[in-house]
């Protein structure tokens, strides 16, 4: 994994501004027969420097792995995060990770690139080091939606809010979330919804809200109804509960993994004056999904399944 083109980063979501600069990284090597080195940090620095203020990833390193792929990135090297890591100065990083260990032949970043103690080195001093080392720089310039750079930042506050599609326009995929099925208090089953109650998750769970998606299970995929939030129906519990209803699926899942692709947003949390009205608008959910999802997506249009 040496003498390639490289490009350090989080690339939390592998986002479409991932994609714009990783396609600088793909042409470049291409050009020189080289092979493509994405390099991420595990855990997040943050986790080092301010534990109390990690920001939730989008991605699981797996996922962020294959995404990579797709966009032609022959290797991923996942960095151990150590305080002797951020301890290094920029010249430090730049000298023991980029011409030591990884004997770059180019790197491709974004003008917003930091690295070293501190954040002491910025796309300035990244371009003297390369200057120094005769390593070829590409500084890619970041991609604007709406006038607005598109950032995991910018993602994270969109599902936050609920907003899938214009999340996962950013994404280039649908949002992706990975749990654990466990025994909930079958209400849901009772008035003819059973569910799947996710729980063990690791990455962003969108904003309160009844959303439509898709679930992978072996060689199918199903079409989901899925509840973020608590249920004020049946209990003033306000905590968030994550339950995904598969349309035309009725065997048990109990302590399986589930994964989630949030496709489209359906309505906001609302209580109701009895089971019998959840369960008619419940019905009117899981066809307002089928409709959606048959006639604007397939399950072919998620990455990953």
């Amino acid at each position: 994994m040496q003498g390639g083109v490289i490009s350090i980063g989080n690339f939390d979501g592998v986002h479409k501004g991932h994609a714009v600069l990783l396609n600088q990284v793909t042409q470049l090597a291409k050009a020189d027969g080289a092979p493509t080195i994405a390099v991420i940090f595990d855990p997040h620095p943050a986790a080092i420097l301010r534990p109390d203020r990690i920001p939730p990833q989008l991605t699981w390193i797996e996922r962020r792995a294959e995404l990579l792929d797709r966009l032609g990135i022959d290797y991923l090297l996942v960095c151990e995060t150590s305080r002797e890591l951020l301890n290094l100065t920029a010249e430090q990083f730049f000298q023991n990770l980029i011409v030591d260990r990884l004997r770059a032949k180019a790197i491709v970043e974004g003008p917003n690139f930091f690295f070293g103690r501190g954040r002491g080195g910025n796309i300035q001093t990244l371009e003297q080091l390369c200057r120094q080392h005769e390593i070829q720089l590409t500084i890619a310039e970041p991609m604007l939606v709406d006038g607005e750079w598109i950032s995991s930042t910018r993602i994270r506050n969109l599902l936050a809010d609920g907003m899938i599609e214009q999340a996962n326009e950013l994404l280039g995929v649908p949002h992706r979330v990975r749990g654990t099925v466990t025994r909930g208090e079958q209400r849901g089953r009772q008035i003819g919804f059973p569910t799947a109650n996710l729980t063990d998750i690791d990455v962003v769970v969108p904003g309160p809200g009844v959303y439509g998606g898709f679930v992978p299970l072996g060689a199918q995929t199903y079409l989901a109804a899925i509840h973020i939030g608590p249920n004020p129906t049946f209990s003033d519990d306000a905590a968030t509960k994550v339950e995904v209803h598969l349309l035309d699926y009725s065997a048990d899942l109990y302590d399986a993994p589930l994964i989630v692709d949030f496709v489209t947003a359906v309505r906001d949390i609302a209580r109701f004056d009895s089971a019998e009205q959840l369960s008619e608008q419940l019905a009117r959910d899981v066809n307002t999904i089928r409709n959606h999802l048959t006639t604007n997506h397939s399950a072919d249009d998620n990455a990953g399944t």
